[in-house]
């Protein structure tokens, strides 16, 4: 008689069936061994690749060679010598007088012939936009100013002055006569201001615009005011009693749109220039060619 087949309960058939299926193959992360896309191996190598270091650049090799070349190109010049020097760089371009009375109207005061730097007073202007760019330069070591004033004397005049201080700057400040006295004025319209003090001369330049709102102290440019023309010694970084007592100013009124360039003789030049020394001059000539009676 034949014995009955004990059946597995139904609860260990799944169990069954996974054991006879073999291993499972687990997923393995971008970390593990031919995770890489290609199919590449450990540390980036391909399958198949002989598996020695030399087929793998390291990262410290490949690093210390970047760094070397960058090294080499970036500071060092073709002669060898690291952080090459920057060729100079003048901070200050210099006044042109070349130009005066045809881009820019220019006055000159000192001895016939002379130039922004040898002239003992030099004013330029010229329009940029709708800005003046004027440009400044006497034989001082402490101010140079340029005022704008409705008659030719000092008092209720616009003023613009470049100030040599202790520390060698050259800074533009805004006055104000009152009288014979100069007032600072804090509203200042100077832009892109420059300035620079070498061989015993103060010498500036600036941008001022043309047309303002209406100010008592700073006057409209497109109108015609008369220039008066200052310089003297600073006493730490604040401007004193002009050089000359009477300094020289423009003989009629100064338009921005017309570019003239006028020299005035100074003091020492105007001697043998005036009308009556020139009188005098000849009656003496006829004086000593004749004898006397």
């Amino acid at each position: 008689m034949a014995r009955p087949r004990r059946q597995c309960p139904r609860a260990w058939a799944p169990l069954l069936l996974l054991l006879l299926a073999g291993p499972v193959a687990c997923a393995a992360s971008p970390a593990d061994d031919g995770a890489g896309a290609g199919g590449r191996g450990p540390r980036g190598r391909a399958r198949g690749d002989s598996g020695s270091d030399e087929a793998v650049p390291r990262h410290d090799s490949s690093y210390g060679t970047f760094a070397g070349e960058f090294y080499d190109l970036r500071y060092l010049s073709e002669e060898g010598y690291p952080f090459p020097t920057a060729p100079p760089v003048d901070p200050f371009a210099k006044i042109k007088v070349d130009d005066c009375g045809k881009t820019k109207g220019c006055f000159r005061y000192g001895k016939p012939g002379c130039n922004a730097e040898t002239c003992d007073y030099f004013l330029s202007y010229r329009m940029i936009g709708a800005d003046v760019e004027f440009e400044l330069s006497a034989d001082t070591d402490g101010w140079v100013a340029v005022g704008f004033s409705s008659d030719k004397k000092m008092g209720g005049d616009d003023v613009m002055a470049c100030v040599h201080d202790d520390n060698g700057r050259v800074r533009v400040q805004h006055f104000y006569n009152v009288g014979q006295w100069a007032k600072e004025i804090q509203r200042n319209p100077a832009r892109d201001e420059e300035g620079v003090f070498e061989n015993n001369r103060v010498t500036c330049r600036f941008k001022r615009p043309v047309n303002v709102p209406r100010d008592e102290t700073i006057v409209d440019l497109h109108l015609s005011w008369y220039y008066l023309f200052a310089w003297g010694p600073a006493i730490q970084g604040s401007i004193t009693r002009h050089d000359i007592d009477s300094p020289p100013t423009s003989e009629r009124v100064v338009s921005i749109y017309k570019y003239e360039d006028i020299f005035m003789p100074s003091a020492a030049y105007q001697t043998f220039s005036s009308p009556f020394c020139l009188l005098l001059i000849v009656a003496l000539t006829f004086y000593l060619l004749m004898g006397t009676p």
